[in-house]
Order: C-alpha cells, then structure tokens, then sequence
C-alpha cells in the first residue's frame, strides 16, 4: 500500500553541513525536507529551487538583485539555477522550514 502519510518523527536528523540539519522523504525524483537552521550556519552560495514555508524564526536570504526577510508563516518559491543564486542568513537561533526539491540522488 501508498504511504500517503510523512512521519518526521520516524526518519533521523541527518547534517549535511555546520548549523544545518534535516529530515528528508525521497520519491519521484522529488525530496520532501523539514529543515532546521541554527545561526551558526555558514551562507553560502545555493543554486538549487526551493519551495516551501518557513515554519518558525526568521531568515534573510541574499539573492544577486536584492535581499529579503522571510518569517514565520511565510511561502518560498525560489527557481533554481545560476540567475537564481541565494544564500541564507538565520537571524534567530532557530530557524525551521520544510521545502519541495528535485532529488539531486536522481541525476
């Protein structure tokens, strides 16, 4: 039977960096990640497409035309690929996100 249903609570934290850890669901060339940020993550440059919410705190996250604030309760919708670089910024200890990604696994 289809497991409609993601238990994060069953799937183990994994740290793919310093300040970032995370829970995924992999299927169908997509990646389903609840994704927490403690301030001491280091930005860097991202190119991959994100779109999901902010669950709780705040971050900042830099893209080459400007900067932007995201909160709480705010939707992320950003395309990947080169014109659409960002980096992140936690700007309270925690921040929680969850977000829909292609499986780089897949490719």
């Amino acid at each position: 039977m289809e497991a409609y249903r993601v238990d994060f609570s069953a799937l183990d934290w994994t740290s793919p960096m310093p300040g970032v850890r995370h829970k995924m669901q992999r299927r169908g060339g997509r990646c389903l990640r609840l994704v927490e940020y403690r301030s001491e993550v280091v930005p860097h440059w991202c190119v991959k497409g994100h779109v999901g919410m902010i669950l709780e705190g705040r971050m900042e996250i830099e893209f080459e035309v400007g900067t932007w604030i995201f909160e709480a309760g705010d939707g992320v919708d950003i395309p990947g690929g080169d014109a659409h670089r960002h980096r992140a910024r936690s700007l309270t200890d925690v921040v929680k996100a969850v977000f829909v990604e292609e499986d780089s696994s897949d490719s």
